[in-house]
């Protein structure tokens, strides 16, 4: 059942997906590690909550970055590991990645964007030696960072996540592709999958060592994550499902939006990132996508793409309101299957009960 990971095991195929802004930091990811699983903190203005935010949010936000990678590396005790999610739009990637890496972090997982130059980035902390990922929703992305860290850098990812179509937050395929997922036409995950492993089996050979694949975006439950193993898969990675825990770093508010929420409630968005998404159809979303949302009258220069003239909102103000509960102006990512999850839980319970499920389906 253990995955090995860049010479580290993972003792559960479990990965809890980075979660920003504020909804997966070390509480969250620190009881995530500490069951076993792989738990991730998101680096997406994960200091908000500093009293000197406002003067001096890229000195915050890396302040409470390594802050936040130590505690949850206590919580873990050794027993699961700990993740950082750094989106490759952000301003801050390359300082968030080495903030992170100098911090003690197990793994950097990258994605709303292709990580081509993580290896370079991560090769300046000399005493990490943390695992490499990228996020993918396709073989094609799978063979090109493969290609490129190889010919670059002498090395290929320590393990992949590949994305469905059926995911929270930004995606990686069209906005059709992405409606269509969820009325039901989505391109099979499992012929994701297929496409991956046959991408990432000429680097496998080449390097002698397995690349472990994590399917995540719409899976059900233990059930699905045994099949997608069946098939080749390492393990699974979970999100919205965590949301709705006593652990999650999130607002009650927000927690009781996800179990209060139907799939009938979820809708793709055009975020300013330059990616769809896929959220909760909150007052905000709805004004936007009527034309009525003012338009934010300055900027942070967070993202690399977004642009203060052009974008209809702030993405960073959205998410941190949806952080702190606020229904009306908030941006509430979710995943397709968020009608599902419909009560409050503890991650230990959430892990348990996939766990079972997976070992049910044996």
């Amino acid at each position: 059942m253990a995955v090995t990971i860049r010479r580290k095991a993972l003792p559960l195929p479990i990965l809890q997906g980075g979660m920003g802004v504020g909804v997966s930091l070390d509480g969250l990811a620190g009881a995530v590690a500490a069951c076993g699983g792989m738990g991730t903190i998101s680096t997406a203005l994960c200091g908000y909550r500093e009293p000197d935010f406002a003067r001096d949010p890229d000195g915050a936000d890396l302040r409470a970055l390594a802050r936040q990678v130590r505690r949850a590396k206590e919580t873990a005790n050794g027993r699961g590991l700990v993740a950082v999610n750094a989106m490759v739009a952000t301003r801050q990637y390359a300082d968030s990645v080495r903030t992170a890496l100098e911090a003690g972090a197990d793994a950097i997982v990258c994605g709303a964007g292709l990580p081509k130059d993580l290896p370079a980035i991560a090769a300046g902390v000399l005493e990490s030696d943390a695992a490499l990922a990228p996020i993918v929703s396709s073989g094609r992305a799978a063979a090109l960072i493969c290609r490129l860290w190889d010919k670059r850098y002498g090395r290929v990812p320590d393990f992949v996540v590949l994305e469905g179509p059926l995911a929270g937050g930004h995606l990686g395929f069209s906005p059709e592709e992405a409606r269509e997922a969820q009325v039901g036409q989505p391109r099979p995950l499992g012929e994701l999958l297929a496409e991956v492993l046959a991408a990432l089996a000429p680097y496998r050979e080449a390097y002698g060592r397995d690349i472990p694949v994590f399917v995540a975006g719409g899976v059900s439950g233990g059930a699905e994550m045994a099949r997608y193993m069946k098939a080749g898969a390492a393990g699974a990675q979970f999100a919205t499902r965590f949301i709705a825990t006593a652990e999650c770093d999130a607002s009650l508010g927000f927690k009781q939006a996800i179990v209060a929420a139907g799939e009938e409630d979820v809708t793709i968005v055009q975020s300013p990132v330059g990616m769809p998404g896929r959220a909760l159809r909150s007052p905000l979303i709805q004004r936007v996508q009527a034309g009525e949302q003012p338009r934010p009258r300055s900027c942070r220069r967070c993202l690399v793409p977004c642009d203060v003239s052009t974008t209809p909102y702030c993405i960073s103000n959205a998410l941190i309101a949806a952080a702190e509960g606020d229904w009306e102006n908030g941006l509430f990512f979710c995943g397709a299957n968020v009608g599902r999850v419909n009560a409050l839980s503890t991650v230990k319970e959430q892990i348990e009960q996939i766990m079972t499920e997976w070992r049910e389906a044996q």
